[in-house]
């Protein structure tokens, strides 16, 4: 466990000490960047992270989850991960011109040249850094992250006040890349395999044409609304749908993805010490539900502040998309961890399958409700996300033994919590209501009282997340006590 927890503590402070560079970068951007530029960006992203799932092939996950790797094996995920990157690469580079002709936008294939290069140098980083999240070793990593986002918030900031438009974020972005890879070369392991090798190769790309399958069918659903909506209707549409789902990401960069990349080496490990994961799945969905369904509800109470501050108010159209998409984001937490524990199992063709499912719902919705505006194709994700939730736990059910009651038993705790946490703020919006002359009182106060009432809360219900903030706690003031207490003077020779 403590190994999990200095993991955790890893990837929470790189989300962390991310989110005000992050927040202050869109903030500048936001402000730089005409709607129709951010929505250029946001087109042509979608096109480079569908890319980025067939980059990957799945190898980081062969590497986490075989239970006897060496030196031979990480070779041939090495070369598998060059022969795809590479194709990706030459792919995306050579279709741009297709994809801004379909888009009726050059800008759209200027940036997705720029995102091509990227594809080129991830590989000589990629393993490595699979490498320590087996290890359960998230120091370069973390590293890595602080740099990383250094790195695209000066050279996006400064690329956007220059007047690059669009291209402003696809130069952060490759710089990004650049610094990762040079990141992980630094803190390789001086035993770790250079050069890739043939010996062994099969048997990633029998793994990888599964596990890829789950983030390609994940990349298309996440995707398909900024696609659809960029085609439809227009690029500053797809854009008031990025900004709107903006604010759930910021949930996603400060807590999802600092769990993220431990959940799956910590199911595979208990699967391989204990073998079973439905106790560590139960956990992390009660630990996520408690800290995202307050956050979420929270957000989606004070959604006109959110994105007046962040995006400002040329944004304000997004505001009740955003609140929709809360609800859409509380729904799909509560299995949001399902492919992992599936994949940690070993039962990587049913992960693939219920990718497929979840993803298919999504643009199913999309699509039924696209004659509606946007509003409609934020509706329509909510219907999928409670279908995607229902077929989740089907498949949980199936592969591990997993019963909708005891996932509902974890989540009642969060339920309580949630509804004391913005009760507050819920009443203060309905007596009052959020404007222009008070949207800064309810963003900063609101957000106040809100942490305040959830630590309450937590305590009160004796949530499991109170021991290990607790925890954190005592040791960090007892590591503050420690280096305050002077050293005792030499007695010297009797």
């Amino acid at each position: 466990m403590s190994n999990i927890r200095r993991s955790l503590a890893y990837t929470i402070a790189d989300s962390y000490l991310a989110l005000p560079l992050q927040i202050v970068g869109t903030m500048v951007i936001s402000r730089l960047l005409t709607p129709v530029e951010t929505g250029v960006f946001a087109v042509a992203a979608v096109f480079a992270s569908l890319a980025s799932t067939f980059r990957d092939f799945g190898v980081a996950e062969y590497l986490i989850q075989e239970k006897e790797l060496n030196n031979e094996k990480i070779r041939a995920a090495f070369a598998v991960n060059i022969a795809t990157s590479w194709a990706m690469g030459l792919l995306l580079f050579f279709c741009a011109p297709q994809v801004g002709a379909f888009y009726r936008n050059q800008g759209v294939a200027d940036v997705m040249r720029v995102q091509a290069f990227s594809f080129f140098l991830i590989p000589f980083g990629a393993v490595v850094m699979a490498n320590f999240r087996r290890q359960l070793d998230f120091r370069p990593i973390f590293i890595a992250g602080v740099l990383t986002n250094l790195t695209t918030f000066v050279v996006g900031s400064v690329c956007a006040l220059r007047g690059l438009g669009s291209m402003s974020l696809a130069w952060s972005s490759l710089a990004g890349v650049v610094v990762t890879v040079g990141t992980s070369l630094w803190y390789r392991p001086a035993d770790f395999p250079i050069w890739p090798g043939i010996k062994g190769i099969g048997t990633v790309f029998h793994f990888g044409k599964f596990a890829s399958g789950i983030y390609i069918f994940g990349q298309i659903g996440k995707g398909a609304p900024e696609m659809v909506i960029g085609r439809a209707q227009d690029m500053a549409g797809a854009a008031l749908f990025s900004r709107s789902s903006g604010l759930i990401e910021i949930f996603n960069r400060t807590v999802l993805r600092s769990v993220m990349p431990v959940c799956l080496p910590y199911f595979a490990k208990s699967g391989r010490e204990s073998g079973g994961i439905t106790t560590g799945y139960l956990r992390s969905v009660s630990y996520i539900t408690v800290i995202g369904w307050p956050f979420l509800a929270f957000v989606g109470l004070v959604a006109y502040s959110a994105i007046r501050i962040v995006y400002g108010d040329q944004w304000i159209a997004s505001v009740p998309l955003a609140q929709i998409l809360c609800l859409v984001g509380a729904v799909e937490l509560v299995h949001y961890l399902a492919k992992e524990a599936l994949m940690a199992g070993g039962d990587i063709k049913r992960s693939n399958t219920l990718q497929m499912c979840i993803q298919a719902s999504r643009i199913a919705g999309v699509l039924a409700v696209i004659p509606f505006g946007l509003t409609g194709a934020c509706w329509g994700l909510l219907v999928a996300a409670i279908v995607g939730a229902m077929v989740s736990q089907w498949h949980l059910s199936a592969s591990l033994g997993l019963r909708a009651l005891e996932v509902l038993r974890a989540c009642i705790p969060s339920v309580y919590i949630t509804l004391l946490s913005v009760a507050p703020v819920a009443l203060w919006v309905a007596y009052e209501g959020i404007s222009e002359a008070n949207f800064l009182r309810y963003a900063y106060a609101g957000g106040a009282i809100t942490a305040s009432a959830w630590l309450w809360a937590v305590r009160h219900f004796h949530h499991p997340i109170w021991r290990e903030l607790t925890a954190v706690f005592h040791q960090m003031l007892q590591k503050y006590q420690t280096r305050q207490r002077p050293l005792k003077p030499d007695a010297g020779p009797p």
